[in-house]
């Protein structure tokens, strides 16, 4: 190499060449340095540096030299104050990379010496090393997307040098004797990643509340920090996807037995966008997309064959307890998906909208987690609300997001299309030309708005609808399965039971006496329950058996079963307190006039409960019915044989005294507590004028009602929808 007229004659002057050199290339494009190279005789480059000064390069003497350069500057002790120098390194190796198809010369040293091979490798090693054990190394922690992109940068360094087909590289890498520590390191640089990713988040937003510095600004570095971690995780997602690869990290002891993966998935699913960047479409997908990509790596290794990763899991107490934490995540994320679904209905699907497949991922893995005894207990316990919730969305609703191919929304998945030069030369904007001090980054991303390209990923939106709906159908069969040789007796029913139990809370916590709106939740979902075990039919037996189906029927019908009574029951309350004669006392429970203690007021029922008392009206009102032994439907079957009059509430009143005179007997244990009286007093005032108003519709439009239950229960939530209004 040639400096000016003067030649480079000693080792030191060699490596000072070398680091002028880099600072110099680094910047020139593959398309700019293949133009000089073409100028050039004998492999060596002339240009002009921005000083001015005219340079000669060896440039196959640069290329022999630079992986061992870097190399001995990662080993140096004050390697934390050169690692914007590294990453300039680590940009013009892929420079290299993609001139070496270009140039056969350029190809023969870095592509087909097996020594520099090994010495690339080696070199991506040590970086992932030392980037996982970072946090001493103040220098790197110092620039906002210095760690981020360096391991980024590191990984795709190996796709440009051995090969961009999976296949061939994980037999590349497998065959490295330092495999296994490549494969720790990488999961540690991830989790220190999506560390300072949690710790920029919070600072970024405390600057822009503190008027320190711009959103734009802001958001930008947030956007391009979060799109290095992306492009990190979807290697590691690549690599896993091979198998492998994926059967050496279930043979790892540090990623299984002690929890590194579950630890990153932990930190992953952790995320939290702050309030000033909870508009941005571009971070709040990016972030998403992260947690559909973590759960994606979870569920290649829970449906390995050669292990059982969850079985590894269980091994110790400190796995399991972290392996409870990543379920509650995703559970929580199938939460959030599932909510947030309903919010985007309409909105138009674009790049910045593909939030990745975290409904659907979540789904699986509730659905391995579920059919595992290890985990079975307390994901049962933990998934009653969430299921709870999907099951008591409207009736339509369900039918049009679970029983339906043509769902109103899928979720859409996107691929970063890495261009390590580009998103290097943005980091390097952040560093002081001629020193290695970080500048804020917001000054950086106002004048640069570089974002990775992404392109579609996704499947189908039939093959999408049908996957989702199969895996709702497998968790409720797997957690209402009892297989008599293997199970516990004491498991039998154990999911119908919690799961009734949780539903009966509902209605008595949902207010502070019974309400239709909570009678009205138990009843949506055991609709929305039949009717998605009569759709399930329909996707065997391709997507699930009739085992499948057959399970998710018996717990329909059993928990219909169970809750007929409740509903019934707490139904006749949630019409009585609904009557005009009732008022408030000091308590804010509804008082009535009890006419048989001379005028007094009394609470209506049901009183106040502490908790072991509410267990305990729990667990008597699962065999629980009307005082009259009627039934929900027998009710309104009774209701709507009314005929209609002139004046629909005397026409009502004179049929319930028609009905009181034939139960004279069942009501005298009644009669005499003094309770009888009750009923027949508010018997004008238990509908409001709509429901009056749909019973004479509905009348005059289906006279033969009662012999239709279809057409009952349709009417009967019309009349629970105007009690609550």
């Amino acid at each position: 190499m040639r400096h000016g007229k003067e030649e480079s004659s000693s080792g030191k002057d060699q490596i000072i060449d070398l680091i002028s050199a880099v600072r110099e290339l680094n910047g020139l494009s593959s398309r700019e340095l293949n133009k000089l190279l073409k100028e050039s005789e004998n492999f060596t480059i002339q240009f002009k540096t921005v000083k001015g000064f005219l340079w000669q390069i060896d440039m196959e003497k640069l290329a022999s030299s630079l992986p061992l350069h870097l190399i001995a500057v990662l080993l140096s002790p004050d390697r934390d104050m050169h690692m914007g120098h590294v990453l300039r390194g680590f940009r013009l190796l892929h420079t290299l990379s993609d001139l070496a198809i270009r140039h056969g010369r350029l190809e023969q040293i870095l592509l087909d010496d097996v020594k520099l091979s090994e010495q690339i490798l080696d070199l991506v090693f040590y970086m992932l090393i030392v980037l996982a054990y970072c946090k001493q190394d103040k220098h790197i922690g110092s620039s906002p997307v210095l760690h981020s992109v360096l391991v980024a940068c590191s990984l795709h360094v190996l796709t440009g040098y051995f090969s961009s087909q999976w296949h061939e590289l994980v037999l590349i890498l497998n065959a490295h004797p330092k495999v296994d520590i490549f494969m720790d390191v990488v999961f540690d640089a991830m989790q220190e990643d999506i560390r300072i990713l949690h710790s920029k988040l919070s600072e970024l937003n405390n600057e822009v509340l503190c008027e320190k510095s711009s959103l734009r600004a802001a958001e930008r570095t947030a956007h391009y920090i979060c799109q290095q971690c992306e492009a990190s995780l979807q290697f590691l997602l690549s690599l896993c996807q091979q198998k492998v690869i994926r059967d050496r990290v279930l043979k790892h002891k540090e990623l299984c037995k002690n929890g590194g993966i579950l630890l990153l998935a932990c930190m992953i699913l952790k995320l939290n966008i702050p309030d000033c960047f909870k508009e941005s479409f571009d971070i709040v997908a990016t972030v998403s997309r992260l947690k559909a990509k973590i759960l994606s790596i979870l569920l290649q290794l829970c449906e390995a064959e050669s292990i059982s990763y969850l079985d590894e899991v269980a091994g110790s107490q400190k796995t399991m307890h972290l392996a409870n934490s990543v379920a509650l995540e995703f559970l929580d994320s199938l939460k959030n998906a599932f909510r947030q679904e309903a919010k985007q209905l309409g909105d138009s699907h674009d790049k910045s909208s593909r939030m990745g497949l975290v409904l659907l991922n979540a789904l699986r893995l509730a659905d391995i987690f579920s059919d595992d005894s290890n985990f079975r207990s307390f994901f049962m316990t933990n998934t009653i609300p969430v299921l709870a919730d999907i099951f008591a969305i409207p009736h339509d609703e369900f039918l049009s997001s679970w029983c339906s191919v043509n769902i109103p929304m899928i979720e859409e998945d996107a691929n970063l299309e890495y261009d390590p030069f580009t998103t290097a030369g943005a980091a390097l904007c952040t560093l002081n030309d001629g020193c290695e001090t970080a500048q804020s980054a917001p000054v950086f991303l106002t004048e640069t708005n570089y974002a990775c390209p992404s392109s579609f990923s996704g499947i189908p939106s039939v093959a999408y609808a049908q996957q989702r709906t199969s895996y709702l159908v497998k968790i409720i069969a797997n957690l209402h399965v009892f297989v008599p040789n293997i199970c516990e007796e004491e498991e039998k029913d154990l999911f119908l039971n919690k799961f009734h139990k949780y539903m009966l809370m509902e209605i008595l916590q949902l207010s502070r006496y019974p309400s239709s709106s909570g009678i009205q939740k138990a009843t949506t979902i055991c609709k929305n329950l039949s009717s998605l075990a009569e759709y399930a039919r329909s996707l065997t037996p391709n997507l699930l058996n009739d085992e499948d189906v057959h399970l998710l029927s018996g717990f329909s019908d059993q928990l219909k079963k169970l809750a007929e009574p409740q509903i019934g029951n707490n139904l006749v309350q949630a019409l009585l307190v609904k009557d005009e004669g009732t008022s408030d006392n000091k308590d804010g429970y509804p008082m009535h006039q009890d006419t048989q203690n001379n005028g007094r007021t009394a609470p209506s029922l049901p009183r106040k409960l502490d908790a072991s008392a509410q267990d305990e009206a729990l667990i008597f009102n699962t065999n629980d019915v009307d005082a009259k032994g009627r039934t929900l439907e027998g009710s309104l079957q009774e209701m709507d044989q009314l005929k209609v009059a002139s004046d629909p509430t005397e026409n009502f009143e004179t049929r319930e005294h028609a009905k009181e005179s034939g139960l004279q007997e069942d009501d005298k244990a009644e009669s005499a507590q003094g309770e009888e009286k009750q009923p027949r007093k508010r018997k004008r005032n238990i509908m409001n004028e709509r429901q009056i108003f749909l019973i004479e519709k509905a009348l005059l439009e289906e006279p033969e009602m009662q012999r239709n239950a279809a057409s009952l229960q349709s009417w009967a939530d019309k009349l629970s929808c105007q009690a609550e209004q």
